[in-house]
Protein backbone atom coordinates (compact mmCIF):
# COMPACT_ATOMS: atom_id res chain seq x y z
CA UNK A 1 0.00 0.00 0.00
CA UNK A 2 1.12 3.42 -0.68
CA UNK A 3 1.60 6.09 1.66
CA UNK A 4 0.19 9.42 0.47
CA UNK A 5 2.06 12.37 1.31
CA UNK A 6 2.38 16.18 0.59
CA UNK A 7 6.05 17.65 0.57
CA UNK A 8 6.93 21.05 1.62
CA UNK A 9 10.44 22.50 0.25
CA UNK A 10 12.60 25.20 -0.35
CA UNK A 11 14.73 23.68 -3.28
CA UNK A 12 17.51 23.70 -2.82
CA UNK A 13 20.06 21.07 -4.05
CA UNK A 14 19.55 18.38 -1.64
CA UNK A 15 16.23 19.31 -1.36
CA UNK A 16 15.70 18.50 -5.16
CA UNK A 17 17.38 15.02 -4.55
CA UNK A 18 14.92 14.36 -2.06
CA UNK A 19 11.91 15.08 -4.21
CA UNK A 20 13.30 12.90 -7.50
CA UNK A 21 13.37 10.22 -5.11
CA UNK A 22 10.46 10.53 -3.37
CA UNK A 23 8.26 10.91 -7.10
CA UNK A 24 10.02 7.77 -8.23
CA UNK A 25 9.38 5.55 -4.86
CA UNK A 26 6.17 2.89 -5.45
CA UNK A 27 6.10 3.36 -1.56
CA UNK A 28 5.05 7.19 -2.38
CA UNK A 29 2.17 8.93 -3.84
CA UNK A 30 3.32 12.71 -4.10
CA UNK A 31 -0.16 14.20 -3.94
CA UNK A 32 0.86 18.10 -3.53
CA UNK A 33 4.72 20.15 -3.31
CA UNK A 34 4.31 23.19 -1.50
CA UNK A 35 7.03 26.13 -1.89
CA UNK A 36 8.03 27.88 1.32
CA UNK A 37 10.89 30.76 1.07
CA UNK A 38 13.85 28.69 2.68
CA UNK A 39 17.63 28.39 1.28
CA UNK A 40 16.65 31.27 -1.14
CA UNK A 41 13.61 33.37 -2.22
CA UNK A 42 9.74 31.98 -2.49
CA UNK A 43 9.94 32.92 -6.32
CA UNK A 44 13.18 30.97 -7.05
CA UNK A 45 12.52 27.42 -5.14
CA UNK A 46 8.89 28.20 -6.95
CA UNK A 47 11.12 27.90 -10.37
CA UNK A 48 13.27 24.98 -9.38
CA UNK A 49 9.78 22.96 -8.19
CA UNK A 50 8.15 23.36 -11.67
CA UNK A 51 12.28 23.13 -13.42
CA UNK A 52 12.90 20.01 -11.58
CA UNK A 53 9.15 18.57 -12.27
CA UNK A 54 9.37 18.96 -15.78
CA UNK A 55 13.09 17.69 -16.18
CA UNK A 56 11.45 14.19 -14.16
CA UNK A 57 8.66 14.37 -16.61
CA UNK A 58 6.02 14.03 -13.33
CA UNK A 59 2.51 15.97 -13.03
CA UNK A 60 2.01 16.82 -9.45
CA UNK A 61 0.68 19.71 -8.25
CA UNK A 62 2.55 22.79 -6.94
CA UNK A 63 1.44 25.82 -4.41
CA UNK A 64 2.80 28.93 -3.70
CA UNK A 65 3.73 29.36 -0.04
CA UNK A 66 4.77 31.73 2.68
CA UNK A 67 7.59 34.24 1.12
CA UNK A 68 8.68 35.02 4.82
CA UNK A 69 9.21 33.98 8.24
CA UNK A 70 6.40 34.68 10.71
CA UNK A 71 8.34 37.53 12.19
CA UNK A 72 12.06 37.51 11.29
CA UNK A 73 13.49 38.76 7.99
CA UNK A 74 13.95 36.27 5.50
CA UNK A 75 17.52 34.55 5.22
CA UNK A 76 19.07 32.68 2.49
CA UNK A 77 21.85 30.76 1.56
CA UNK A 78 23.10 31.12 -1.60
CA UNK A 79 26.82 29.94 -1.50
CA UNK A 80 25.81 26.94 -0.73
CA UNK A 81 23.08 26.31 -3.15
CA UNK A 82 24.00 28.74 -5.68
CA UNK A 83 21.63 32.33 -7.03
CA UNK A 84 18.88 30.54 -7.70
CA UNK A 85 18.85 27.42 -5.68
CA UNK A 86 19.71 25.08 -7.92
CA UNK A 87 22.82 25.94 -9.94
CA UNK A 88 24.66 23.50 -11.81
CA UNK A 89 22.76 21.93 -14.19
CA UNK A 90 20.48 23.12 -17.78
CA UNK A 91 17.12 22.48 -16.51
CA UNK A 92 14.61 22.55 -19.08
CA UNK A 93 11.60 25.57 -18.98
CA UNK A 94 9.34 25.00 -15.81
CA UNK A 95 6.20 23.46 -16.55
CA UNK A 96 3.75 26.49 -14.96
CA UNK A 97 0.83 24.42 -15.63
CA UNK A 98 1.20 22.77 -13.02
CA UNK A 99 1.39 25.94 -10.47
CA UNK A 100 -2.00 26.07 -8.49
CA UNK A 101 -3.46 29.59 -8.00
CA UNK A 102 -4.59 29.23 -4.33
CA UNK A 103 -1.56 29.08 -2.09
CA UNK A 104 -0.13 26.28 -0.15
CA UNK A 105 -1.96 26.50 2.49
CA UNK A 106 -5.51 26.12 1.10
CA UNK A 107 -3.60 23.74 -1.32
CA UNK A 108 -3.02 21.48 1.86
CA UNK A 109 -6.29 21.61 3.02
CA UNK A 110 -8.24 20.45 0.07
CA UNK A 111 -5.95 17.26 -0.32
CA UNK A 112 -5.77 16.96 3.88
CA UNK A 113 -10.18 16.52 3.31
CA UNK A 114 -9.50 14.60 0.33
CA UNK A 115 -7.71 11.94 1.52
CA UNK A 116 -8.21 10.03 4.86
CA UNK A 117 -5.06 10.13 6.05
CA UNK A 118 -1.96 11.63 4.67
CA UNK A 119 1.77 12.49 6.07
CA UNK A 120 3.32 15.93 5.55
CA UNK A 121 7.08 15.47 4.85
CA UNK A 122 9.06 18.84 5.77
CA UNK A 123 12.50 19.40 3.79
CA UNK A 124 12.14 23.37 4.40
CA UNK A 125 11.28 26.17 6.95
CA UNK A 126 7.72 24.81 8.67
CA UNK A 127 6.18 28.08 7.76
CA UNK A 128 3.85 26.81 5.69
CA UNK A 129 2.90 24.12 8.68
CA UNK A 130 2.53 26.51 10.93
CA UNK A 131 0.23 28.71 9.23
CA UNK A 132 -2.03 25.25 8.22
CA UNK A 133 -2.02 25.05 11.80
CA UNK A 134 -3.17 28.51 12.35
CA UNK A 135 -5.92 28.37 9.88
CA UNK A 136 -6.94 24.50 9.97
CA UNK A 137 -6.30 22.78 13.40
CA UNK A 138 -8.60 20.32 12.52
CA UNK A 139 -7.23 19.25 9.41
CA UNK A 140 -4.16 17.78 11.72
CA UNK A 141 -6.38 15.02 12.74
CA UNK A 142 -6.48 13.62 9.41
CA UNK A 143 -2.18 13.83 9.04
CA UNK A 144 -1.07 10.41 9.89
CA UNK A 145 2.69 11.82 11.24
CA UNK A 146 5.05 15.15 10.27
CA UNK A 147 8.02 14.03 8.94
CA UNK A 148 10.82 16.85 9.11
CA UNK A 149 14.18 17.68 8.12
CA UNK A 150 15.49 20.14 10.68
CA UNK A 151 17.03 20.67 14.46
CA UNK A 152 19.81 19.47 15.75
CA UNK A 153 21.15 17.76 18.57
CA UNK A 154 24.23 19.62 19.95
CA UNK A 155 25.41 22.28 17.52
CA UNK A 156 23.97 23.91 14.20
CA UNK A 157 24.99 24.82 11.09
CA UNK A 158 23.33 28.55 11.40
CA UNK A 159 23.19 29.67 14.81
CA UNK A 160 25.79 28.37 17.41
CA UNK A 161 22.86 25.53 18.60
CA UNK A 162 20.68 25.81 15.38
CA UNK A 163 19.92 23.97 12.16
CA UNK A 164 19.02 26.01 8.96
CA UNK A 165 15.46 25.23 8.65
CA UNK A 166 14.37 25.82 12.97
CA UNK A 167 16.78 28.67 12.44
CA UNK A 168 15.08 30.61 9.85
CA UNK A 169 11.59 30.15 11.28
CA UNK A 170 11.83 29.63 15.15
CA UNK A 171 8.48 30.62 15.74
CA UNK A 172 6.87 28.29 13.23
CA UNK A 173 9.05 25.67 14.39
CA UNK A 174 8.00 26.22 17.85
CA UNK A 175 4.48 25.72 16.51
CA UNK A 176 4.74 22.37 15.05
CA UNK A 177 6.33 21.19 17.79
CA UNK A 178 4.19 22.49 20.76
CA UNK A 179 0.86 20.94 18.44
CA UNK A 180 -0.26 17.50 19.38
CA UNK A 181 0.48 15.49 16.28
CA UNK A 182 3.12 12.60 15.77
CA UNK A 183 5.77 13.88 14.34
CA UNK A 184 9.44 12.51 13.33
CA UNK A 185 13.00 14.78 13.13
CA UNK A 186 15.91 13.47 10.96
CA UNK A 187 18.27 16.51 13.19
CA UNK A 188 21.55 18.08 11.20
CA UNK A 189 23.35 15.08 12.84
CA UNK A 190 22.13 12.20 10.62
CA UNK A 191 22.95 14.21 7.37
CA UNK A 192 26.49 15.15 8.60
CA UNK A 193 27.02 11.21 9.29
CA UNK A 194 25.52 9.79 6.40
CA UNK A 195 27.82 11.63 3.80
CA UNK A 196 27.73 10.73 0.02
CA UNK A 197 31.27 10.20 -1.32
CA UNK A 198 32.85 10.67 -4.23
CA UNK A 199 32.85 7.36 -5.35
CA UNK A 200 29.01 7.58 -4.59
CA UNK A 201 28.58 10.66 -6.89
CA UNK A 202 30.65 9.25 -9.72
CA UNK A 203 28.60 6.10 -9.44
CA UNK A 204 25.25 7.42 -9.71
CA UNK A 205 26.31 9.54 -12.64
CA UNK A 206 26.48 6.82 -14.89
CA UNK A 207 22.95 5.18 -13.55
CA UNK A 208 20.50 7.67 -15.06
CA UNK A 209 20.00 10.87 -16.30
CA UNK A 210 18.51 11.78 -13.12
CA UNK A 211 21.68 10.72 -11.57
CA UNK A 212 23.82 12.61 -14.35
CA UNK A 213 21.95 15.90 -12.94
CA UNK A 214 22.19 15.30 -9.72
CA UNK A 215 26.20 14.98 -10.63
CA UNK A 216 26.03 17.95 -11.98
CA UNK A 217 24.40 19.78 -9.01
CA UNK A 218 26.66 18.18 -6.60
CA UNK A 219 29.45 19.61 -8.23
CA UNK A 220 28.28 23.40 -7.39
CA UNK A 221 26.47 22.23 -4.17
CA UNK A 222 28.52 23.44 -1.01
CA UNK A 223 26.87 21.47 1.60
CA UNK A 224 29.93 19.86 3.01
CA UNK A 225 32.63 19.30 0.02
CA UNK A 226 32.36 17.16 -3.10
CA UNK A 227 35.98 15.81 -2.30
CA UNK A 228 35.29 15.01 1.33
CA UNK A 229 31.88 13.85 1.41
CA UNK A 230 28.01 16.00 0.40
CA UNK A 231 25.22 16.31 3.25
CA UNK A 232 22.28 14.67 1.77
CA UNK A 233 20.61 16.62 4.80
CA UNK A 234 16.41 16.40 2.93
CA UNK A 235 16.67 13.00 2.02
CA UNK A 236 17.01 11.63 5.07
CA UNK A 237 13.74 12.38 5.52
CA UNK A 238 12.72 10.28 2.47
CA UNK A 239 15.46 7.06 3.64
CA UNK A 240 12.75 7.32 7.01
CA UNK A 241 9.73 6.49 5.24
CA UNK A 242 11.82 4.32 2.54
CA UNK A 243 14.26 2.42 5.09
CA UNK A 244 13.47 3.01 8.50
CA UNK A 245 15.21 0.49 9.65
CA UNK A 246 18.66 1.78 9.17
CA UNK A 247 17.94 4.92 12.11
CA UNK A 248 18.11 4.42 15.80
CA UNK A 249 14.99 6.21 16.93
CA UNK A 250 14.15 7.59 20.40
CA UNK A 251 10.93 9.38 21.70
CA UNK A 252 12.34 12.37 23.66
CA UNK A 253 10.70 16.15 24.08
CA UNK A 254 11.76 18.62 21.71
CA UNK A 255 11.67 22.44 22.96
CA UNK A 256 12.52 25.32 20.33
CA UNK A 257 14.07 28.66 22.08
CA UNK A 258 12.48 31.74 20.11
CA UNK A 259 13.59 34.28 22.73
CA UNK A 260 17.46 33.75 23.41
CA UNK A 261 19.88 36.85 22.26
CA UNK A 262 22.20 34.20 20.67
CA UNK A 263 20.28 30.77 20.31
CA UNK A 264 17.30 31.58 18.70
CA UNK A 265 15.87 28.38 16.54
CA UNK A 266 17.98 26.07 18.07
CA UNK A 267 15.83 22.86 19.12
CA UNK A 268 16.43 21.30 22.69
CA UNK A 269 16.60 17.39 22.33
CA UNK A 270 16.00 16.23 25.81
CA UNK A 271 17.57 12.86 25.07
CA UNK A 272 18.77 12.72 28.61
CA UNK A 273 15.22 13.84 30.23
CA UNK A 274 16.46 16.75 32.07
CA UNK A 275 13.57 18.95 31.38
CA UNK A 276 11.17 16.50 33.13
CA UNK A 277 8.66 16.84 29.63
CA UNK A 278 6.53 14.86 27.80
CA UNK A 279 7.91 13.09 24.73
CA UNK A 280 6.64 14.92 21.37
CA UNK A 281 8.15 13.63 19.18
CA UNK A 282 10.42 10.74 17.66
CA UNK A 283 14.27 11.57 16.80
CA UNK A 284 16.29 9.97 14.95
CA UNK A 285 19.39 9.75 16.87
CA UNK A 286 22.22 7.62 14.86
CA UNK A 287 22.04 6.14 11.29
CA UNK A 288 23.64 3.26 9.69
CA UNK A 289 25.34 5.46 7.12
CA UNK A 290 26.94 2.00 5.13
CA UNK A 291 23.44 1.20 4.33
CA UNK A 292 21.63 4.96 4.00
CA UNK A 293 24.57 5.41 0.93
CA UNK A 294 23.65 1.68 0.03
CA UNK A 295 19.52 2.76 -0.24
CA UNK A 296 20.67 5.93 -1.83
CA UNK A 297 22.37 4.78 -4.85
CA UNK A 298 19.20 1.81 -5.06
CA UNK A 299 17.01 5.27 -5.04
CA UNK A 300 18.53 7.24 -7.30
CA UNK A 301 18.59 4.03 -9.25
CA UNK A 302 14.91 4.06 -9.67
CA UNK A 303 14.41 7.80 -10.56
CA UNK A 304 14.29 6.66 -14.62
CA UNK A 305 12.89 9.56 -16.69
CA UNK A 306 9.82 8.28 -18.77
Amino acid sequence: MTRKIIIDTDPGIDDAVAIAIALYAKELDVQLITTVAGNVGLENVTTNALKLLKFLNKKVPVAKGAKKPLLKTAMSVESVHGKTGMEGYDFPEPDTSLLMNINAVEAMHQVIQSNKEITLVCIGPLTNIALLINSYPDDLKKVKEIVIMGGAIGRGNSGVYSEYNFHFDPESAKIVMDFPVSKVICPLEIGKEALIYPEISEKIKNLNPTGDMFYSLFKRYRGGSFSTGLKMYDSTAIAYLLAPEIYQLSSEYVAIETKGEFTQGASLIDINKKMGKEENATVAIDVNADEFRKWFVSAVEKCKVG
